[in-house]
């Protein structure tokens, strides 16, 4: 499927790339007034974008392309000029961005975990009925909930978040899983049944922190977008991003991991990678200096692949 990318600039001082689902321009509207409090008088605004991931609904991401199909587009109307940045949900952001293009800075993280919106009766995962019915479009989701619960069923689940709430009203599912963040940030916080723990399910590469993309040579947007720059999540992530990156994986594969950076600037990093039903889960954590993100989220990938995860991860592109 090929989608046209807008070729006219907004009249802006600063345009703003992003797709037009609800969360996506809570997302867009909160970096513009983050822009706008630092210069009052710079004009500012948003470029609505359809990607491939917005235009096909009716099949799993890991069929149609996993994390880049929610942001081809609007990289290329970035590159084109039409837009000066984007704003994504990291956790969708490839950890190989194009030529030419580059992370801006990284806000700081929201509720990095997980959240269970179930039907009435069902406060946590524990309390799911045997052979539950649960929607959910991760394969890194799914394939913790099997190792937790391999009696539940798993459903593919696609839309926007109001749609997937409207599904577990309708009963079409027991209960459905989406991120914390992302609910809260819509004002659905009061839909969440239980945040899982991190301990229980380790959330997406990025999860809760939006990555702000730039183009390398764009020194003025560099500049304006400091102003929402989090250091402490920029690390977390970085090593985050630095264990996916040197695990090759993406949507297509069952891989999570969650950093943490504490006040002395100690990062502790854990990772996973997992079999998609569940039935293997190889992971291991490391700690260090923050400064070195990248190293651990490097060396952190290399001790799963030993302990492991090569296998795994050749059954998956097999």
């Amino acid at each position: 499927m090929t989608l046209s990318v807008p070729t006219a600039r907004p009249d802006a001082d600063l345009v703003i790339g992003s797709r037009g689902s609800a969360l996506a321009l809570w997302q867009a509207e909160w970096v513009k007034k983050q822009l706008e409090q630092a210069v009052p008088t710079r004009r500012v605004a948003i470029q609505i974008i359809k990607t491939t991931g917005d235009a096909i609904l009716d099949a799993p991401l890991s069929k149609i392309g996993g994390k880049g199909v929610f942001t081809k587009e609007i990289e290329e109307a970035l590159l084109a000029g039409v837009v000066d940045l984007a704003v994504h949900s990291l956790k969708d952001l490839p950890t190989r961005l194009p030529e030419g293009l580059k992370l801006g800075c990284v806000t700081q993280r929201e509720d990095v975990r997980d959240a269970l919106v179930a039907r009435e009766g069902i406060q946590s995962l524990d309390d799911l009925p045997p052979r539950a019915i649960i929607g959910t479009s991760s394969l890194r989701r799914q394939a913790q909930l099997l190792a937790r619960r391999p009696d539940l069923q798993l459903a593919d689940l696609r839309g926007n978040v109001g749609t997937r709430l409207q599904r577990v009203e309708e009963g079409r599912y027991d209960a459905i899983i989406l991120a914390t963040a992302g609910l809260s940030r819509l004002g659905f916080g009061a839909r969440i049944a239980q945040r899982i723990p991190t301990e229980v399910m380790l959330p997406a590469v990025g999860q809760g922190a939006l990555g702000i993309e730039i183009r390398e040579d764009d020194a003025t947007t560099q500049a304006a977008v400091q102003v929402m720059a989090h250091h402490r999540t920029w690390h977390a992530c970085e090593a985050e991003r630095a264990f996916l990156h040197g695990l090759g994986g993406g949507c297509q594969v069952p891989i999570a991991a969650h950093a943490v950076v504490d006040n002395e600037g100690r990062l502790r990093l854990r990772g996973l990678v997992a079999r998609v039903d569940g039935t293997r889960l190889v992971q291991d954590e490391l700690t260090g200096d923050a400064r070195f993100a990248e190293d651990i989220g490097r060396e952190l990938a290399e001790r799963v692949l030993a302990q492991g995860a090569a296998e795994l991860l050749d059954e998956l592109h097999t």
